[in-house]
């Protein structure tokens, strides 16, 4: 993975060389100093930017897809397989079929030195606190995580 379209990255960053990273136009993609993208992780920015703080690291098959924007802090981990989308289909009115209705589009933001256990998901507008632990298998969304 080189520099450029949008793509920033730090000093002693490590990218598995099956690791995806895709930038739509105007997204931006921002990897601190010593950030790992474990093999096979991917991260797809259609907007907005995504970024992971110094020493955070993207486990083994886990996926950021940003259409608003992503932050994980300074040492966070991102377990194998965990998912985080920072939008999601709306369904208020039962009578409109879903690709119809607005969608959700939120901040996700993951605190320092947070864990994201494997195969959990965090959906538009979630918080998880600095230091917070999120259960595998855990669905957090639009909410603050109290962890």
């Amino acid at each position: 993975m080189r520099e450029g379209r949008g793509v920033s990255i730090g000093p002693d960053v490590q990218i598995d060389r099956t690791a995806r990273i895709e930038v739509g136009r105007g997204a931006r993609v921002i990897l601190g100093r010593g950030v790992v993208i474990g093999p096979d992780a991917r991260i797809s920015a259609h907007a907005g930017t995504v970024k992971l703080g110094a020493g955070a690291r993207l486990c083994e098959r886990a996926v950021i897809v940003a259409h608003t924007g992503v932050e994980i802090g300074e040492g966070a981990v991102i377990g194998d397989w965990a998912a985080i989308e920072d939008a999601a289909p709306t369904f208020a009115d039962v009578e409109r079929p879903i690709n119809t209705q607005p969608v959700l589009a939120s901040l996700v933001r993951v605190g320092a030195r947070a864990k994201i256990g494997m195969h959990a998901v965090l959906g538009a507008g979630t918080t998880i606190p600095a230091g917070a632990t999120v259960e595998p298998y855990a669905v957090v969304r639009d909410a603050t995580s109290r962890s």
